[in-house]
């Protein structure tokens, strides 16, 4: 059994409704860029949404990150950390990132890894569509900050 890489990637979204394919490209890119330098201690999964399960993904991380469309930004991308947020609705099949964080921090009886949430500032999410040229440009403006914090030489931005 291989160990756990220390950073872990997760691209959300729907890759068949537009901008909502952010996440789920970015993170298929990284996959290959990762691969081509050999670089081996970041996990990059992907998935339509978040889900309680995904708890079980945080364990023995050191840093993750979630990246995902926005609607909300003023800027092609951003990045922020994200706190847990303990709420006591939570769905099957959907979960933010902040809820993520608290359920794992209440069940594995530890904080939660130090995490951020990039945002790609989307437009269209109409089924079939694909990515505007917005989402583009702002994956490809946010693809450098990727790729430096899976090397560790990222700051933050909000």
């Amino acid at each position: 059994m291989s160990a756990i890489a220390p950073l872990l990637v997760i691209g959300i979204g729907n890759p068949s409704r537009g901008d909502d394919a952010i996440g789920p490209l970015l993170a298929e890119r990284l996959q290959r860029w990762l691969a081509e330098h050999a670089i081996n201690h970041v996990e990059v999964l992907s998935d339509f949404q978040l889900n309680i399960e995904q708890v079980l993904d945080l364990a023995g991380r050191q840093r993750v990150l979630f990246i995902d469309a926005s609607v909300n930004s003023a800027t092609p991308f951003a990045c922020e950390r994200v706190s847990p947020i303990d709420s006591s609705h939570y769905s099957t099949h959907s979960v933010l990132p902040q809820q993520l964080l608290a359920l794992y921090q209440r069940l594995m009886q530890q904080p939660a890894p130090p995490t951020e949430l990039l945002t790609i500032q989307g437009e269209a999410f109409e089924l079939g569509q694909p990515p505007s040229d917005m989402a583009q440009a702002g994956m490809a403006a946010a693809w450098p900050f990727l790729c430096q914090w899976c090397t560790g030489t990222h700051r933050t931005i909000v």
